[in-house]
């Protein structure tokens, strides 16, 4: 008895993903022919609340796609492998102490803030090198206009997402 409402209550869950995917998979099927552009998989992923970093992206985009490349990703395809991402709780987001001590790290006097040309330095010099769009959307959600910098504590506590 305990088995069969368990197993109900995993499939119930199981079918909530598969909506969820559909969903936001369907926003980026201009065709609707059940193909979205392979360039589109990193944002349908992130919306779906997961964060993998770009050599997670190519091995996920690697693993759904054809075996000679098209430029699209069929559904069938996504479904599987997207909600065994979800269920196995895979790309979750850095936690809150991670970034502060990342930022930190980059912020040795302790200022509390980082300036633009220093934030741009690190994202763009640094580690996996921002593009000048991720830099251009980074900086006009970050910089304070007023100061010309980055507070950021405020930053990462508007950045973190809730996971309750």
């Amino acid at each position: 008895m305990a088995e069969e409402k368990e197993r109900e209550g995993t499939e119930a869950i199981v079918a909530d993903l598969h909506k969820k995917i559909k969903e936001a998979f369907e926003v980026f099927d201009h065709e609707t022919n059940n193909t979205v552009d392979v360039r589109e998989i990193g944002t349908i992923i992130r919306s779906l609340g997961c964060c993998p970093t770009e050599g997670e992206l190519h091995d996920f985009i690697a693993e759904v796609e054809e075996e000679e490349p098209t430029g699209y990703i069929r559904f069938e395809k996504f479904l599987p492998v997207m909600t065994k991402a979800l269920l196995e709780r895979k790309y979750r987001p850095i936690g809150e102490d991670v970034l502060l001590r990342a930022f930190e790290v980059l912020d040795p006097a302790k200022r509390g803030f980082l300036t633009k040309d220093e934030l741009i330095k690190y994202m763009t010099e640094e580690g996996e090198p921002f593009s000048q769009e991720e830099m251009e959307e980074m900086l006009s959600a970050a910089i304070d206009p007023e100061s010309n910098a980055i507070n950021y504590r405020d930053y990462i506590a508007m950045m973190v997402i809730d996971e309750n």
